[in-house]
């Protein structure tokens, strides 16, 4: 039995056991949490309801929908793809073909920002907030709902990304909050911002084709693809650092491995401040890199 012709009469855990099985033989990282999310999610379940009904016989309908899943993610199609939805920093953001899928790693970015924010015990601050590239909006709206008197601007190159984010801006509560502009990195703006946040593209063009099929084939080349050397996005974002921010205002920005020392250089040719050291993500790649204007 493959995960694409389950039998009539499979119970629940049948069918979460084969969509398993399939998906570790086909190499699949996460092969029993994927079977997990999707059997629920095609079922309407929980993780406890799941667990709970793990003896009753599936519907024919349910077997096909269950099915067609599994064929979408036995083509890499990532399950927040498929589900539509992932977790970041506690939220469940909508996700579509238009914005990259949040990824733990760029949590990084919104703890070295609040850390920055907290040594100058400004968290319940009036602060201005400017999401660069804000995709789905996970960094903007993750930020806005741990400084509750901030408000917070997000660019974007794509109105498609960027409905995406008001999608999600209105899910939490957050949209009175937040406005969203169209527009190339943050030339659109004046300034004056205390809080600059990026995870702009950064992967060097040729190094795309060698990414994961998660990657290379269903998040936004235009999100992904960081010019020749990666570095395309932090030389824009470097030429309006100073403009952008205000005194004493903080810029944090997610950056690939490797890419430490080019991208202090381009941000302190730039004047403003690296703040050191660069924060690292749960695997110990360097990946938040922070920079202060002067007051």
């Amino acid at each position: 039995m493959t995960a694409l012709a389950l039998a009539q009469g499979s119970t629940v855990e049948t069918a979460r056991r084969t969509l398993a099985h399939a998906f570790r033989d086909h190499g699949i990282d996460t092969p029993d949490l994927d079977a997990r999310l999707l059997t629920g999610h095609a079922l309407g379940l929980n993780h406890v309801e799941l667990a709970l009904a793990r003896a009753r016989d599936l519907t024919s309908e349910e077997i096909v929908l269950i099915a067609a899943l599994a064929r979408r993610r036995l083509k890499r199609e990532p399950v927040a793809r498929i589900l539509g939805r992932k977790e970041f920093w506690s939220r469940s953001f909508v996700v579509t073909d238009a914005v990259l899928v949040p990824r733990p790693e760029t949590e990084t970015v919104v703890e070295a920002a609040l850390a920055a924010v907290d040594a100058t015990e400004a968290r319940s601050h009036a602060l201005r907030i400017l999401d660069i590239g804000t995709g789905s909006g996970a960094l903007l709206l993750a930020l806005l709902g741990e400084l509750p008197n901030a408000f917070g601007i997000g660019t974007d190159r794509d109105r498609s990304a960027l409905e995406v984010a008001r999608r999600n801006s209105e899910r939490f509560g957050l949209s009175t909050r937040s406005a969203l502009v169209v527009g190339d990195y943050g030339k659109p703006l004046a300034g004056g911002f205390d809080l600059v946040v990026a995870n702009p593209p950064y992967v060097a063009t040729d190094e795309i084709a060698r990414l994961p099929r998660e990657v290379r084939d269903y998040d936004p080349r235009l999100a992904l693809d960081g010019g020749i050397k990666g570095l395309d996005a932090y030389c824009a974002i470097a030429a309006d650092a100073v403009r952008l921010l205000a005194p004493g205002g903080h810029l944090c920005v997610e950056i690939g491995a490797g890419q430490t020392a080019d991208v202090e250089t381009l941000l302190a040719t730039s004047g403003v401040q690296i703040v050191q050291p660069v924060v690292c993500d749960l695997a110990g790649i360097p990946r938040a890199l922070l920079a202060r204007k002067n007051a």
